[in-house]
């Protein structure tokens, strides 16, 4: 993809990169990494700094995440509201936590570390779960909203991941959303997935429908982010389809704030 990243550079003003891919780099990653530091804003993505764990964090796992953020020098870097470790052993999947008020005291002690060991500018992402813990107090959107407050972090708020399980487990994404403190919005993720009998999955292989721009657009009523990724890890098309989608939700951010604000849209 590299010629065609560099073509569309214009159009792009920041890549997310996948953390995990460049914690142990080889010579050819870590060329690839230098060369799209000197060109692009990077922002690391982690996949298994497992906030949600009891047992703590890993330091290793922690000490080279830091040295990457202090290669890069992001405005932000992220995770997830999930635990991929348990008593040691690597799950190999983000795991959703139980809602409780136990679970946001686990979290906000890892993010604390976290921020401490790797840097204060962390914001924490939804997920999708196939694991619903019916016996909690807590909502799903105000569990999200205390781990946010009792940690002073910053969301990365995946709509894709939002709209899948509002399907999967049956509520009203709209409503999930108004619960949620949108003014701590940093980022956005969209994309599209695929639906595999009665279940949808957050794939990351299709075009992002209809249904998400229409979230995105919601959002942008109440919000505003400092930054969208569109999510795209299978099926890649031209990188100019993915471009176009982009400059959709351009769009849609400058559609929606300017009818928020009373102005009558160019």
């Amino acid at each position: 993809m590299l010629p065609d990243l560099f073509r569309c550079r214009p159009k792009i003003d920041f890549l997310e990169i996948i953390a995990d891919h460049y914690l142990e780099p080889t010579p050819e990653s870590e060329r690839e990494l230098d060369l799209l530091a000197d060109h692009f804003t990077l922002i690391p993505h982690g996949l298994n700094l497992s906030l949600g764990s009891a047992d703590g964090l890993d330091s290793t796992y922690v000490k080279r995440f830091a040295r990457l953020v202090a290669k890069l020098n992001p405005p932000w870097w992220s995770d997830h509201i999930a635990f991929t470790r348990i008593d040691g052993i690597e799950i190999g999947h983000l795991v959703s936590l139980p809602p409780s008020i136990a679970s946001v005291r686990v979290v906000s002690q890892n993010v604390a570390r976290a921020k401490d060991m790797i840097g204060p500018k962390l914001i924490l992402e939804n997920i999708t779960h196939s694991i619903t813990y019916t016996n909690s107090l807590l909502g799903e959107a105000d569990f999200i909203a205390d781990i946010l407050s009792e940690t002073n972090t910053g969301l990365l708020l995946d709509l894709t991941n939002l709209w899948t399980n509002a399907r999967n487990h049956h509520f009203d994404e709209s409503t999930f959303l108004d619960r949620l403190p949108l003014d701590r919005i940093v980022q956005l993720h969209l994309v599209g997935g695929v639906k595999r009998g009665d279940q949808w999955i957050d794939s990351h292989s299709e075009p992002v429908p209809d249904a998400i721009f229409q979230l995105l657009s919601r959002v942008h009523t109440k919000a505003r982010a400092h930054g969208l990724i569109i999510e795209r890890d299978e099926n890649i098309p031209p990188l100019d389809e993915l471009t176009a989608e982009l400059d959709r939700a351009r769009r849609i951010e400058i559609e929606a704030q300017t009818s928020s604000s009373g102005q009558t849209s160019p």
